[in-house]
């Protein structure tokens, strides 16, 4: 039996579950499609990434000794979707009886290929992706009966189930969790670490030329590209970070510098995502880093939190809770996406910084993401749809899986509190407390109601006022809202007055 292996870009993995079993009269496809390639408008990093990637991983495959048939974008008249490609492979090999795919990471696709046995009258085998740690059953299982499904008690559970940085049953250093220790701000005279980063080779130069061709008013320039395109590329960058820039990340990781957009952190996430690093051999790595003295504890705990917490998390609750998730908007958050968020051209520095590392790298840190770009989304009330379709467009590591709950949970707070205990809103005090930004802003960050008063600041009181009856009830927010009932009439008025005010001119910020 000679079967069609689907591979996608998202699956750039020699140990994919799809490729286990892979004989030489198997046919394995890959394909750039046009609906993968734009439903959203996605940075020109992103595609010149993936596509990218998916040729070198193509090349490996045939040295291999494997039939691979590889579609480039827009060089076959018809193929627009998967579903395109995987009709057309067919047809080039008459004799393939089945269709063998790893599940993919987004909702959206993975209905359009549950239907591929109905409409190609083959049998489809669809294999979990245990590139995971933790499977959907699983997931399922721990969220089972659960009144909250909080994320920390489900990284225990990781933890224990791994063994990373456990001593038996007991955390290494007594404690689960070392964030309180990774919020320094970040001296503006430390020296930085860049991320390690690549020439583009033949092949990707052939890329950029697509992309410049085909999606030329996409976010971004082809000309700074300088990513690692192949698993082993990757693996340089990341033993780089762990070498390098993970001793301090800890300490830093929540910091933000003015023109600083990587402040040691690896970057390693786009490829992860796209399968060019395996989560088990790097969690291996920073805990033999640990192990050997190399790195502090803080820095190793909170690497790996990331990686079997949230990013395991996230792709759970995900699964768990689509399609339904996508259209949660508990805030009832509507009003349309400035144009700042696309050109970056705003007085707020910290905005301005955010968006422009985004237009240059396709890249900012989890705290750019969260606490500037989210935040002002989530206190202005921004459109959810029009806030998570930006993310997950503009930034290279972005995939529904994990972009959505961590955009529609995490930063909107429009899932009600399913993944976050509390909305994370913030006045300008913690930007000015964990960057160098409001130093160098027209605003001021210690005025409200004042002309040049931080925009942050009044939207952050108007925000609690507008969504008291879905908040008030929250403990983790009843400090905020006894400071605000504790301002005069008055007071609050001209505080809502600026508020108002500043929501009919996001433009002219």
């Amino acid at each position: 039996m000679a079967k069609l292996i689907v591979i996608l870009g998202d699956q750039l993995s020699p140990a994919l579950a799809a490729l286990r079993q892979v004989s030489t009269d198997d046919v394995i496809l890959l394909a750039e499609v046009g609906s993968e390639a734009s439903y959203v408008a996605h940075h020109k990093h992103k595609i010149i990434l993936i596509f990218s990637a998916m040729r070198h991983f193509s090349t490996v495959l045939q040295q291999q000794g494997l039939q691979v048939c590889y579609l480039r974008f827009a060089e076959h008249s018809g193929i627009e979707s998967m579903t395109d490609a995987v009709n057309y492979t067919l047809q080039q090999y008459p004799t393939l009886d089945g269709i063998t795919v790893t599940h993919c990471g987004e909702y959206r696709l993975q209905q359009e290929i549950n239907s591929w046995q109905q409409q190609f009258s083959l049998p489809l085998s669809i294999l979990d992706d245990d590139r995971f740690i933790c499977d959907a059953p699983r997931f399922a299982a721990w969220a089972k009966d659960k009144k909250q499904l909080r994320m920390e008690y489900f990284y225990r559970d990781m933890r224990r189930y791994t063994g990373l940085l456990m001593q038996g049953d007991t955390p290494e250093g007594g404690k689960w969790n070392y964030d309180a220790e990774n919020r320094k701000a970040c001296p503006a005279d430390l020296e930085q670490i860049p991320p390690l980063r690549f020439a583009p080779d033949a092949i990707t130069a052939e890329v950029v030329c697509l992309v410049e061709q085909h999606f030329p008013d996409n976010m971004g320039s082809s000309d700074n590209f300088c990513y690692a395109v192949t698993g082993k590329d990757a693996r340089r960058a990341f033993l780089h970070f762990v070498q390098q820039q993970l001793p301090v990340f800890g300490d830093y990781q929540d910091a933000m510098l003015l023109n600083q957009p990587f402040i040691f952190h690896s970057l390693c996430s786009m490829y992860l995502n796209c399968g060019l690093l395996d989560v088990r051999w790097m969690c291996n790595k920073v805990q033999q880093a640990y192990q050997q003295g190399l790195v502090p504890l803080n820095a190793a705990e909170g690497f790996i939190r990331q990686l079997i917490g949230w990013r395991e998390y996230v792709r759970g609750l995900y699964w768990l809770l689509m399609p339904d998730y996508k259209q949660r908007n508990g805030l009832q958050a509507k009003r349309d996406l400035p144009g700042f968020y696309w050109h970056g051209k705003t007085q707020m520095r910290c905005m301005q910084q955010a968006v422009q590392h985004t237009i240059e790298h396709a890249y900012s840190h989890h705290i750019q993401r969260l606490m500037i770009t989210g935040n002002f989304a989530l206190l202005a009330g921004l459109s959810v749809k029009q806030v998570t379709d930006w993310y997950l467009a503009v930034y290279a590591d972005a995939y529904e899986w994990v972009e959505l709950p961590n955009t529609l949970g995490m930063a909107l707070f429009a899932d009600g509190g399913v993944l976050a205990s509390k909305p994370y809103a913030a006045s300008g005090a913690y930007i000015n407390r964990m960057s160098n930004y409001c130093k160098n802003c027209a605003y001021n960050v210690k005025h409200t109601t004042e002309a040049d008063a931080c925009p942050f600041n009044a939207l952050y009181w108007d925000f609690l006022n507008r969504n008291q009856q879905q908040l008030a009830a929250n403990p983790r927010l009843a400090l905020p809202f006894a400071n605000w009932h504790k301002r005069s009439d008055s007071d609050k008025a001209a505080i809502l007055a600026k508020a108002a005010a500043t929501l009919q001119q996001l433009e002219q910020l």
